[in-house]
């Protein structure tokens, strides 16, 4: 069995598993920095996307499988594997992953349900493989910063803690109302675990010492169903619809006039084809793209707002408002305590500390720090999360953000005990 540790001489070697968007990106790290990264290996069901990845990082022929399973049928061959299965498969093939010998880096969410959570909490422990969550907003320099200034003691004892995500119109749609996360049944998380459980995770992370103990959560599915849908709208928007030219939600709008903005998951349907055409992407969505159905007639039923309430252990409070189809796509935080706040939007590569002043004239006063926000994916914690990865791999020191499975439980009970008390009304104790 490989060490729990890998020299610093050498690449640390992975084999994906799932070679999705988030797979192929997070794998992306080792083009930049071969040195530090190595894929030997890729495990999808679909060929066309195994062999992109295996020409990608020119990882031998033999090294391709279509299953675990088949995987695992071979010796140690890597240090670490990259899970970015789909959210209902990650602790199936993850257990039998770390009882392997392997390491791991797990897409978010960890389980879609508490008993598999912590099933895979146990397996890390007995096997003593070191598991890392893909909890990317922990390394985006907005929130790292946040992180230090609170650990500095900038703001004292924090009192309450505010965050909110606004999920933006193209988005909501792409991912979560045409998308494959529109239905618990077919991805088996909620909307909240699937697209907040970073936010949970922040709010945990920056308690950390704290854990929350009780929880209360609303939300619905209030716009985007069929009763909501515009006079004279069809079924599908370049097919039967005679106002597909002034509807938001145009498929033509979103999609065909930004062909590359959800490109992965929108023009999936056609990956099989060399360079597709405008005319093989209209085809696609007036035939069996799902992207193609009227926003208001899809067979989506997860939520589209939700808000979120929470004591920590020390009583304090916190809140998260998740808001989907908003003009602009952003995450927001205030943080109040006992000598002052930390406010910003993670787009505007920001934040501003602010403090009272009793001086004659004066009520406050402020301090802002630039963020460099990169455009490499959740305000640039992608690739820094990789780098982090290399190093706790290595056994070197860990980064203030690392995502290590014991710190991750909690963001992940918060969100299950959330839609528990979404679906029950009543206030449940984490």
């Amino acid at each position: 069995m490989i060490q729990n540790s890998v020299s610093s001489d050498r690449p640390v070697s992975v084999v994906i598993v799932g070679a999705g968007h988030r797979g192929l990106l997070y794998a992306s790290y080792a083009v930049d920095h071969p040195e530090e990264l190595q894929i030997v290996g890729v495990v999808d069901p679909i060929k066309f996307r195994r062999e992109q990845a295996r020409e990608l990082h020119n990882s031998p022929v033999e090294n391709s499988w279509e299953s675990v399973d088949e995987f695992l049928q071979h010796p140690q061959m890597a240090d670490a594997v990259i899970n970015a299965t789909m959210d209902h498969l990650h602790v199936e093939t993850s257990i039998p992953i770390l009882k392997a010998g392997y390491h791991l880096l797990l897409e978010k969410p960890i389980a879609v349900d508490e008993e598999s959570l912590l099933q895979l909490l146990k397996v890390a422990r007995d096997t003593e493989r070191k598991v890392m969550i893909c909890h990317v907003l922990r390394y985006a320099p907005f929130y790292a910063e946040i992180k230090r200034q609170i650990l500095a003691g900038a703001v004292g004892e924090i009192i309450n803690i505010q965050t909110a995500e606004h999920v933006s119109y193209h988005h909501l749609s792409a991912s979560y109302i045409r998308g494959k996360w529109n239905s618990k049944e077919k991805c088996h998380s909620t909307m909240l675990m699937a697209k907040c459980c970073h936010d949970l995770d922040i709010l945990t992370w920056l308690k950390s010492g704290y854990p929350p103990v009780k929880v209360n959560s609303f939300g619905s599915r209030m716009y985007f169903r069929k009763e909501k849908a515009p006079e004279r709208s069809g079924t599908r928007c370049l097919v039967d619809c005679p106002i597909e030219e002034e509807c938001l939600y145009s498929a033509k709008k979103i999609y065909l006039d930004h062909p590359d903005r959800w490109a992965f998951y929108v023009w999936s349907f056609i990956e099989h084809l060399d360079n597709p055409t405008r005319e093989d992407m209209i085809e696609s969505l007036k035939t069996d793209n799902p992207h193609g159905r009227c926003i208001w007639k899809c067979d989506n039923d997860v939520v589209d707002h939700q808000s979120v309430v929470l004591q920590f252990a020390d009583g304090s409070t916190a809140t998260h408002n998740m808001v989907g189809g908003t003009a602009r796509p952003c995450r927001k935080i205030h943080i109040l305590g006992s000598k002052g706040e930390i406010e910003g939007v993670m787009e505007d590569g920001q934040i501003t500390l602010r403090y009272p002043d009793l001086r004659p004239g004066n009520e406050y006063r402020e301090e802002i720090i630039e963020i460099d926000v990169v455009n490499d994916g959740h305000g640039g914690g992608d690739m820094r999360l990789m780098e982090d990865f290399v190093q706790v791999i290595r056994g070197e020191e860990p980064s203030i953000s690392t995502t290590n499975i014991e710190d991750s439980i909690y963001g992940h009970l918060l969100g299950f005990r959330a839609d528990k008390s979404m679906d029950t009304d009543q206030v449940v104790e984490v």
